[in-house]
């Protein structure tokens, strides 16, 4: 008889845990890469707003004092952007093939991720690449987006891998 009671409370308890993941993010479907998505929908929408707007100061909040720091000229590359994104936005669309990097020191973590953005707007279609550190308690100073580079999407040029193109701030290749 408790044979039969201890291998019940074993299947009710195991049941009782497999059905508790689903609510901490470890669900089949990989919901820790599902909520690294969703960071950057998240950030992309903010982007898109403040460019709807025109709105400096926001997309300025966006980036990190890091960022901001090594930014050569930030709010002059802020003009820039806004005079590049020709026309009214009508859509954006969060491209597939997404990464992130994560480190870990003395129990700190550094959540980096990596995205490309389409924008269309009614007299042009732009390509957005960020590099966004989410989430940095190993460098305060490093969280926000560290990158926002944008080209049109008829740019027919070599691209080199991000790392060497990773620099602070925004940048417009054209």
């Amino acid at each position: 008889m408790n044979k039969k009671i201890v291998l019940m409370l074993f299947v009710l308890i195991s049941l009782l845990m497999l059905s508790s993941c689903n609510k901490i993010g470890f669900d089949s479907g990989g919901g820790i890469a599902v909520s690294e998505e969703k960071k950057a929908d998240m950030r992309m929408e903010q982007i898109v707003s403040a460019l709807k707007g025109k709105d400096k100061k926001a997309l300025k909040s966006l980036f990190s004092k890091k960022a901001l720091d090594e930014s050569n000229d930030f709010d002059r590359g802020t003009d820039l952007l806004f005079n590049f994104i020709q026309g009214d936005i009508e859509s954006w669309v969060l491209e597939d093939g997404w990464s992130s990097d994560e480190s870990i020191d003395g129990g700190e973590s550094s959540l980096m991720i990596r995205f490309s953005f389409d924008l269309k707007t009614d007299k042009e279609s732009y390509n957005f690449f960020i590099i966004d550190y989410n989430t940095d308690n190993i460098n305060t100073d490093n969280n926000g987006v560290y990158m926002l580079e944008v080209s049109k999407s008829s740019y027919n040029g070599e691209w080199e891998p991000w790392q060497k193109r990773m620099r602070a701030g925004i940048s417009i290749v054209k």
